[in-house]
């Protein structure tokens, strides 16, 4: 996708800490009824040498409708998610974040993490379905960003129990747009790509929030939470 680094130059330059209840499992509890597993994930198919989402560097041209929808209603899921931790007991907590949780925190210049290797953490807000924490703050694990020979720069969370990966794409002078899948549980070693089964797609916002940081801001997720927040720090 040399478009979309070529498009991304001209706006910028390349520029989970546990919760105070107890932590949950990472990933969905596994089922314990008799059934058969789930087949595992499917690995992703190769990627034409134009890039991973052929060569296109508009994210308008490949996310869901629904998707779409979600970013539009960022502002909504930062409120309620937030306003929701808060009211359940964990105020302290989500202060203590400071930047991390201030919707306006992000910074115009250098969107683009350097290729290399990142610590990152996730972060949820606020409950999807009321059956679950309102706050939850995950330790640190293992990100990684790449810049591949098609062009595309990939944002991937390598380890924990739910890992995501996707690509950063050219939206406005202070955020990319991520659009990418998750891989759950440690017997999955690839990831579906986009579209390929919906309920483990995410797109969020990308933005700069300090020097050699950066956050990924996913609104309404599938699993949850209102808002889910991955940290990267160089």
């Amino acid at each position: 996708m040399r478009t979309l680094i070529a498009v991304a130059s001209v706006a910028a330059l390349l520029a989970a800490c546990g919760d105070n209840a107890v932590s949950p499992p990472e990933a969905p509890a596994p089922a314990t009824d008799p059934t058969p597993a789930p087949e595992p994930a499917p690995a992703p198919t190769a990627p034409p040498t134009e890039g991973e989402q052929g060569g296109i560097s508009d994210w308008r041209q490949i996310v869901s409708t629904e998707d779409s929808g979600n970013l539009g209603r960022l502002d909504q899921a930062w409120r309620l998610g937030r306003a929701e931790a808060e009211d359940k007991g964990f105020a302290s907590e989500v202060e203590a974040l400071g930047p991390l949780v201030d919707p306006m925190a992000g910074q115009s210049g250098r969107l683009q993490p350097p290729p290399g290797t990142y610590r990152c953490r996730t972060i949820k807000l606020g409950s999807k379905a009321g059956n679950t924490l309102a706050y939850v703050a995950y330790p640190f694990f293992r990100c990684s960003v790449e810049l591949t020979p098609g062009g595309d720069l990939v944002l991937t969370k390598t380890t924990g129990s739910q890992r995501t990966r996707g690509l950063l794409y050219p939206d406005t002078d202070n955020r990319l747009i991520f659009v990418g899948a998750q891989a759950w549980g440690d017997d999955e070693t690839g990831f579906p790509n986009y579209g390929q089964q919906p309920v483990r797609d995410q797109v969020g916002v990308f933005e700069r929030i300090g020097s050699s940081r950066w956050r990924l801001v996913v609104p309404w997720p599938r699993q949850e939470a209102k808002l889910e927040i991955l940290e990267l720090v160089k």
